[in-house]
């Protein structure tokens, strides 16, 4: 205030929390300061969307003939998405704006984490030593799943939005504990922290298990007895002053690494990868679209799409016969049902296939007009992604259009291996079934009827062979060996048999066939297993299909940090 020429005091501001009919409270002040010279704060203005075109007239009104030392500072959560932006263009355009940016890498997020407490918090606790311990790695592991969600799908299955108030009260619940209890209570703090205080934002089973699992790492009586590394090569500190933890994060935190969240170095290629991906697509996607560019251009691009749709078109199959497969079926067990299932869906598929082609085609030709459906498949035809309109009726994929086509006659190719005289195939492609559970499902139903158990309680035993497709001439007895199986974050050793690291740069490694049977629930070993999750893509969250248990000498914990998990497309 003083350099502006302008004497300030709590007379002259006016601070208003916006949200439950402040609105008019805010008019008022706008009015007085305007004309007093007063500022006006205007907080969480995101919480009255309906009121923010009044603001804007507003302030526009009071832009000419209010006093000079008149300021208005407005505040705002940040939008989630482009469609949440709700303030208005004149407010922005006319605003000096500052934004708060997160931090990123570990190391800042670290630093962060403890900004947000002192060397008086550090004093405040009669049991000194644990609380300073059990904070740092509070701060660590706050830090750890804010800095996580960089990994895309590798490291959360969903994106969060945890935060600082997360942090503060976790370690005011720590406190409080430590102040009720002599000895400190791990159990009922990992509860706390990773059920409810974090947890509370977790919507995923599976994230909900990382969150658990880096608890468990973090916070345990080793933490008292120097023996705890919350990183490879980062031990938890001593018993220090406030700035003297910030200095060792200086000193002793390792260099930004994957290896600090639990991952395997492939991870950052990963997510390096797709984000590169996603740039040179929105590059792509700039391109114009019209004739603006030159009839030359124009009548490449038709051209290119005419001859892509024509040899769609020619190599797409005949639909199913359903009526003539189902006249073939003696007995309608299980199996022959998931094939008839998969017929009907593939059917679904190509019948509009074929109709969209066949409809741009004509468009193309002028022999119709061009609707904003058929625009929209000419585009996604040039661009090389799969149209809406396919895409609804297909299944989940993360692959370009060239990609998913040879995929799909693949599929057909296998349906219709299948489907000549229903036996099951010595080896099932998982990944080209529409509904993967359906086949995975059966092979409990053919068991359970055999042997006349209770299908509710059985499940699936996985076991993993050291052959590979070729090698197998015919199904087994019982259950089913499937192929075409890849594991992400780590690979399968097949001469010993588990779960090892990955080999650097293999993303994706391919899994040998695996043999699955089901067997009652009470029959299944668990010991030594890492239960794997089997998702359908590399997007993970709601592909998700089975879990498969995996032998390993490591403790599952080192994989679930890791974010192992089995795809079946990559």
């Amino acid at each position: 205030g003083k350099k502006l020429g302008y004497t300030f005091n709590h007379r002259n501001l006016h601070n208003v929390s916006l949200g439950q009919g402040q609105e008019v409270v805010a008019e008022q002040a706008l009015d007085l300061a305007a004309k007093e010279g007063h500022w006006v704060i205007l907080q969480n203005i995101h919480l009255v969307a309906k009121w923010l075109s009044s603001l804007e007239k507003k302030l526009e009104q009071h832009s000419e003939g209010s006093h000079h030392d008149f300021r208005v500072f407005i505040s705002a959560e940040p939008a989630p998405c482009p469609e949440s932006h709700i303030i208005p263009q004149g407010i922005l355009e006319n605003s000096i704006k500052i934004t708060s940016e997160a931090p990123t890498g570990m190391h800042a997020n670290l630093h962060k984490a403890l900004d947000n407490f002192s060397q008086d918090t550090l004093e405040m606790c009669s049991q000194e030593k644990e609380f300073r311990s059990i904070l740092f790695a509070l701060c660590y592991f706050h830090a750890v799943v804010a800095e996580r969600r960089k990994f895309g799908a590798q490291g959360w299955n969903r994106s969060y939005p945890f935060s600082t108030g997360d942090l503060t009260i976790s370690v005011s619940v720590l406190h409080n504990y430590l102040e009720a209890s002599s000895k400190v209570p791990y159990d009922d703090l990992r509860y706390l922290v990773g059920e409810i205080m974090y947890g509370g934002h977790i919507t995923d089973d599976w994230d909900r298990r990382l969150c658990k699992t880096y608890l468990e790492e973090f916070i345990k009586p080793e933490m008292l007895e120097g023996e705890l590394c919350l990183a490879p090569g980062f031990p938890l500190p001593g018993n220090m002053d406030y700035n003297g933890y910030h200095q060792y994060i200086d000193d002793a935190l390792p260099a930004e690494s994957p290896h600090l969240y639990g991952l395997h170095p492939n991870a950052e290629i990963g997510f390096l990868t797709q984000r590169s991906e996603r740039l040179l697509r929105s590059v792509l996607e700039l391109q114009p679209r019209d004739g603006s560019a030159g009839q030359g251009a124009a009548g490449t691009r038709e051209d290119t799409v005419t001859a892509l749709l024509e040899e769609m078109l020619e190599k797409l199959t005949d639909e199913f016969n359903l009526a003539e497969l189902m006249a073939k079926v003696e007995e309608r067990t299980p199996y022959t049902v998931v094939a008839l299932q998969e017929c009907e869906r593939m059917n679904a598929l190509t019948a509009e296939i074929r109709r969209s082609l066949a409809e741009l085609e004509l468009g193309l030709r002028g022999e119709l007009t061009m609707t904003s459906d058929m625009e929209s498949l000419q585009n996604s035809l040039f661009m090389d992604t799969v149209p809406e309109s396919w895409g609804r009726r297909s299944y989940p994929s993360t692959a370009s259009l060239g990609s998913w086509f040879a995929d799909l006659l693949a599929r057909i190719s296998e349906l219709e291996a299948w489907t000549r005289d229903f036996s099951l195939p010595s080896t099932l492609w998982l990944g080209g079934f529409f509904n993967p559970q359906s086949i995975l499902t059966a092979i409990m139903q053919t068991t359970a009827r055999k042997n006349k158990w209770p299908l509710d309680k059985m499940t699936l035993q996985c076991e993993v062979t050291k052959k590979s497709r070729e090698d197998f001439a015919s199904a087994p007895r019982e259950g089913a060996y499937v192929h075409g199986l890849f594991m992400e974050g780590a690979r399968w050793d097949a001469q010993s048999g588990i779960i090892t690291d990955a080999r650097l740069k293999e993303l994706t490694p391919a899994m040998p066939v695996v043999f699955i049977k089901a067997i009652p629930e009470d029959k299944q070993d668990t010991r030594g297993m890492y239960p794997c999750p089997l998702y359908k893509t590399r997007q993970r969250g709601p592909t998700y299909v089975w879990t498969f248990n995996l032998k390993t000498k490591e403790n599952p914990s080192k994989w679930v940090l890791a974010g192992v998990a089995l795809l079946l497309q990559v």
